[in-house]
């Protein structure tokens, strides 16, 4: 019993981290509408393994470095702003023409990829819950909970620095980014207008990420 609700402990962890609003998952949407399921999924490869990077600094400590230097945080902030406003453009032309690059496999994969690099967001998970994840110990995940966390305290215990709680958290991603692409090309079958309409809100949520974290950096300068 205690595998196994490790395991899903992972999975719901890397679903935590894949699956909410943010750039990451325009990316995806973008390609998916544009290009097809394949496009999104390797999008989200490229996402996903810079997650496997944050994971290989976290063991190994480097990436504390970055929580030490608040500098290589601004720096972090400036870039990934202006790259999202660079792709939200390329987002808003390919929603204005409709026109997709199907040569151009591999540009998801590379735009998912340097944009979680140069994501803090995305490192910051991994400052907190990843390198929490990866200390030995145990995690009562419904404790903290307000209001039911008492009644439900016990029900739900991982094991924290065990290899499968890692292995369930990257599957959980997986899950993720093969899930995501597949809804929205179905549902981009259905409603053909919905591609370019998926496309103009890939843009705009790039846009508004990257002034937020370009004012962000401004405002540590």
């Amino acid at each position: 019993m205690g595998v196994a609700t490790t395991f899903v402990g992972g999975i719901l962890f890397g679903l935590a981290l894949a699956a909410p609003p943010g750039p990451m998952n325009a990316v995806i949407a973008e390609e998916s509408v544009l290009r097809g399921w394949s496009a999104g999924f390797r999008a989200g490869l490229g996402a996903m393994t810079a997650d496997g990077c944050f994971f290989v600094l976290s063991l190994v400590g480097l990436v504390t470095v970055v929580q030490r230097r608040p500098q290589l945080q601004t720096v972090m902030l400036a870039v990934g702003g202006v790259l999202m406003l660079y792709f939200a453009v390329g987002a808003v032309r390919d929603a204005q023409s409709f026109v997709a690059d199907e040569t151009d496999e591999g540009s998801g994969f590379r735009k998912a990829f340097v944009l979680a690099l140069t994501n803090p967001y995305q490192l910051v998970f991994w400052l907190t819950v990843g390198v929490g994840l990866l200390e030995p110990g145990r995690l009562d995940v419904f404790a903290p909970l307000p209001v039911v966390g008492g009644r439900l305290a016990g029900t739900f215990v991982v094991e924290t620095g065990e290899p499968l709680l890692m292995v369930g958290l990257f599957s959980g991603i997986v899950v993720w980014i093969t899930g995501f692409p597949a809804t929205l090309v179905t549902a981009r079958q259905r409603v053909e207008a919905l591609a370019p309409a998926i496309a103009w809100l890939s843009g705009l949520v790039l846009a508004g990420f990257g002034l937020l974290f370009l004012v962000d950096a401004v405002g540590r300068l």
